[in-house]
């Protein structure tokens, strides 16, 4: 890649990856990192797809002079026939992506007429490093998600070391006690790829190889706040040059709280309940279809509990509700394709959030001071939900890993009427006062940010 005919300045070249929500995680961020260094150019990369989605739904965090969105080629060949095989779109996004990501470094470049000074990316893009090093600027990857699942994938060739990937049915009930921080883990509420599920795909490689790459990294940032997790925190800083918690990131963002349209009239409803802390809200993020089994499980559990309820429920997804649901439920519950979470979870009426588990999601309950009911998926759910239960004691999973009507129904009441819940809701209170702590003014994420800020727009040569 030639720099040759470009000035020299700060000029930050910022990968996301296109998959999922990981574009809009990072994107608060590449905000205040824009706010913080006027004067340093940030190019923000994501496919043509990712950034039209993000256009519509982030787009002040787009507005400011200095942030230029340039499109990502996604790795498909013209012409190019998708077979429906699993997680497809992201294996041809990723075998291209160290010739098209270095192509994306030349356009901006040019447009912008200023040598590359730093490559923030997202870890899962773990060549970009090799980048950063062809371009001698420092490398500086974002983990979207907790401190530990990170330490899962920093640590996989020791668990696989000591756990085995050979007939690891037997071990799944082992906790990993060898790890700071993970002794209440168990093989189990690992992510794929780890030690079970196929270790030979790309994406498990990608995970692998990203474990590896990061402790060379001149700073890894991450969604999350130290004092959810201090001794893992504590760990993984001994391992890496710098670690920042500089989460939740769109808690960091400085702009005006944006008015989210309630379109769907949730928060509303919510303002009509009598009684706080007494209404169920249900939604499994973006990327999560729910077997029809477990949706008809989930309705019938609603209706028979009779507990007020929102259901955030994608309109094609809707189908799947047994006939006559919305109809018999409608003195006690709605139905919405989209509900606005983060002040859906702060309304007092709010007592319970079945979820998915996802990161983010989880953190939106913190902040809400809401106890979880989790069904974990994929991915980092399974250990978000063991921390969620067995470590901070903030929620409790469903029993065997689905819904059922019955199981349902006894975790409903649990959370909502026994004593168990009283519990949770006091043991929230906690994190999620570290929380509202650690983004104050003098708290450790704005600590660890503005560190963050100075070396992304610092460029390696000034040193």
């Amino acid at each position: 890649m030639s720099q040759t005919t470009a000035t020299v300045g700060s000029h930050v070249a910022i990968f996301a990856f296109p998959f999922a929500s990981h574009a809009a995680i990072l994107l608060p961020v590449v905000h205040r990192l824009a706010l913080s260094s006027p004067t340093t150019i940030f190019s923000f990369f994501t496919t043509l797809h990712s950034n039209k989605t993000l256009s519509s739904t982030c787009k002040h965090y787009l507005s400011l002079s200095n942030v230029r969105a340039f499109d990502l080629a996604d790795g498909v060949p013209e012409g190019y026939l998708f077979t429906g095989k699993h997680q497809e779109d992201i294996e041809l996004f990723m075998s291209a992506g160290p010739v098209n990501l270095r192509k994306a470094v030349e356009t901006a470049v040019a447009e912008t007429g200023k040598r590359v000074s730093c490559v923030v990316s997202d870890a899962f893009l773990w060549f970009t490093a090799d980048i950063a090093k062809e371009l001698d600027v420092a490398w500086v990857p974002c983990w979207t998600s907790g401190v530990n699942s990170l330490s899962a994938h920093v640590y996989t060739d020791l668990i696989r070391e000591k756990i085995g990937v050979e007939g690891i049915e037997e071990h799944l009930d082992e906790n990993l006690d060898f790890i700071p921080g993970m002794s209440k883990v168990r093989v189990r509420d690992l992510p794929e790829g780890v030690v079970f599920g196929n270790l030979q795909s790309l994406f498990s490689n990608m995970l692998h190889q990203m474990g590896r790459k990061l402790p060379q990294a001149d700073a890894v940032f991450l969604n999350c706040f130290e004092e959810l997790d201090l001794t893992t925190t504590n760990d993984l800083k001994s391992k890496f040059k710098k670690f920042l918690n500089v989460g939740p990131f769109t808690l960091l963002s400085t702009l005006p709280p944006a008015e989210v349209p309630d379109r769907n009239g949730c928060l509303s409803w919510l303002d009509g309940q009598k009684k706080a802390a007494s209404v169920a809200y249900v939604s499994f993020g973006t990327a999560v279809k729910l077997p029809p089994a477990e949706v008809i499980a989930i309705a019938e559990a609603l209706e028979a509990d009779k507990v007020p309820f929102i259901w955030s429920l994608k309109e094609n997804f809707q189908v799947d509700l047994p006939n006559g649901f919305k109809e018999r439920t409608r003195s006690h519950g709605i139905v919405v394709p989209w509900a606005p979470q983060v002040d859906v979870l702060k309304h007092e009426a709010i007592g319970v959030f079945i979820t998915h588990c996802g990161w983010n999601s989880m953190l939106e309950s913190i902040v809400g001071g809401v106890p979880m009911i989790c069904r974990p998926f994929f991915g980092d759910h399974r250990l978000n939900g063991r921390m969620i239960e067995s470590v901070w004691e903030v929620g409790v999973n469903v029993e065997d890993g689905k819904f059922t009507k019955d199981g349902l129904i006894r975790k409903l009441d649990l959370v909502l009427r026994q004593e168990g819940g009283e519990k949770m809701r006091k043991k929230i209170r906690k994190p999620k006062e570290d929380l509202l702590k650690a983004i104050g003014p003098k708290g450790s994420s704005v600590k660890n940010f503005r560190m963050l800020s100075e070396i992304v727009s610092r460029p390696k040569w000034v040193d």
